[in-house]
């Protein structure tokens, strides 16, 4: 067991190697195209209706911080025996690889491609965030470098897959299309706020999540509302969607911690 603990640790490690290379690579730093510019455009924050503003990308690195505090911690000695972590040390190296090809494939691979990996990243988020559920924390530095980095990326690769098949959608689909942009925009929201909500009540109202798609919804209603391609009745709901996924995690949040309390001094 402690080959295959010390083996873990090296794992997570590894993959989080291969995810900061692979977006150097598929960012563009070595001389390849950026990520606004591959795909013919597709994915620039004006390739579709449903893609954020420019800025809302920058979640990515608090994102990669924190899966690089991560990184150090459960390397340390006194998590290589962790319970929690010969669970969720694999899962999470998991979602770091897939994180990663995520780029290599938009860099080199098809839009469809893109599609493809980016539903198996947010599967595999899905699963580790549920057992960080079933699983809890032990101590805040847990509870923040696993349960809550997690959450933020689940809850932004949630709402990037929305945007990511929106971008192929829009590729692919006839020129007739774009005259039912905002129906079908304020439909796909809608649906958003309820995987919103579902991911909330699942983990208990969590912050992280809730953080990260009301974060990416209110840069979409930006770009929306004063970028192109302009639809008001998209980026209204996008505020909308943005501030009862996040008031829902608050008020959850105060409930449970006050339940808490009230446990405590039963």
């Amino acid at each position: 067991m402690a080959r295959r603990d010390l083996l873990r640790q090296i794992v997570v490690i590894s993959a989080f190697c291969f995810m900061i290379v692979a977006a150097m690579v598929g960012s563009g730093v070595f001389g390849g195209t950026s990520v606004e510019n591959l795909q013919d455009g597709a994915l620039d924050e004006d390739g579709s209706y449903l893609a954020p503003a420019g800025p809302a990308f920058a979640i990515w690195s608090v994102i990669y911080l924190g899966l690089f505090a991560y990184t150090i911690w459960q390397a340390l000695p006194a998590q290589r025996r962790s319970d929690r972590q010969r669970t969720l040390g694999w899962l999470i190296a998991g979602t770091m690889v897939v994180n990663g090809l995520w780029l290599v494939a938009a860099q080199f691979g098809s839009l469809a491609l893109t599609v493809l990996v980016i539903i198996v990243l947010l599967a595999l988020l899905g699963v580790t965030f549920h057992r960080t559920v079933i699983d809890p924390a032990d101590g805040w530095l847990d509870r923040l470098l696993v349960d809550g980095v997690t959450g933020l990326h689940l809850g932004w690769v949630t709402l990037a897959t929305v945007a990511n098949i929106t971008a192929w959608l829009t590729v692919i689909g006839p020129p007739e299309w774009e005259a039912s942009a905002d129906l079908w925009g304020v439909v796909v929201l809608i649906a958003v706020a309820v995987i919103g909500l579902g991911i909330e009540a699942a983990g208990g109202w969590r912050l992280g999540p809730a953080l990260a798609i009301a974060w990416g919804l209110s840069w979409l209603a930006v770009g929306r509302l004063s970028g192109e391609p302009p639809s008001t009745a998209i980026g209204i709901t996008a505020l909308i969607v943005a501030f009862a996924v996040l008031a829902a995690a608050v008020i959850g949040t105060i409930l449970r911690e006050a339940a808490s309390v009230r446990n405590a001094s039963a």
